[in-house]
């Protein structure tokens, strides 16, 4: 049985394990490593992935898209148990590239381990979860064609990631961080699109 997965540290620890063990650090392996009741890591995880150097990889940002909407979507419909799709399980990253992911998020997971936990619980459960769960889908299906222009995908993971970590960690407050961040991300992104729509 696994360990509940409690911070940032710990999921990066299990993928750090992986990538010691195998050639190729698969999704569907995340998943069993990090427990297929908690969804929390499989928001925050993706989208911290694409902030880092590794999300510069062309088309790796809207398969993260991708895998956020998924996983979203069985959030938004109450599902309890977390489930990929074989071709999605099956994707991932070699273990040398998720060791550089994991080594160039550790002092980001620190700050966030350090700050964010448990502050008024109740806004990370129910309908908040829910509405978590619909934003985080929005904001991903912006990736594609974000994708197009440098950088541009960093507001809406970033939003994504803000709630993953909310969850995981039942923070409340930054539950309200998240939205926020959500609302301004989703302007950027109708900003950016929009201006270079008018540039063509």
């Amino acid at each position: 049985m696994v360990d509940k997965v409690k911070s940032v540290g710990d999921i990066l620890d299990r993928i750090d394990d992986i990538a010691r063990s195998e050639e190729k650090v698969c999704l569907g392996r995340m998943v069993e490593a990090l427990g297929n009741r908690s969804y929390g890591p499989f928001l925050l995880i993706p989208a911290l992935i694409d902030v880092t150097p590794v999300g510069s990889i062309p088309g790796l940002p809207t398969l993260l898209g991708a895998v956020i909407v998924l996983v979203s979507a069985q959030i938004l419909f109450g599902r309890k148990h977390l489930w990929l799709p074989g071709f999605l399980s099956r994707r991932g990253l070699s273990a040398e590239k998720a060791c550089k992911a994991t080594h160039k998020l550790r002092g980001v997971a620190r700050f966030l381990d350090r700050w964010f936990h448990g502050r008024y619980p109740r806004l990370t459960q129910g309908m908040f979860v829910k509405l978590a769960a619909a934003c985080c889908i929005i904001l991903a299906l912006t990736v594609p064609p974000l994708e197009l222009l440098p950088f541009a995908t960093t507001a809406p993971m970033a939003a994504i990631a803000a709630f993953g970590l909310a969850l995981l960690v039942r923070d409340g407050l930054l539950m309200i961080i998240a939205l926020l961040l959500a609302a301004a991300a989703f302007a950027l992104g109708v900003g950016l699109l929009g201006s270079a729509g008018n540039s063509k």
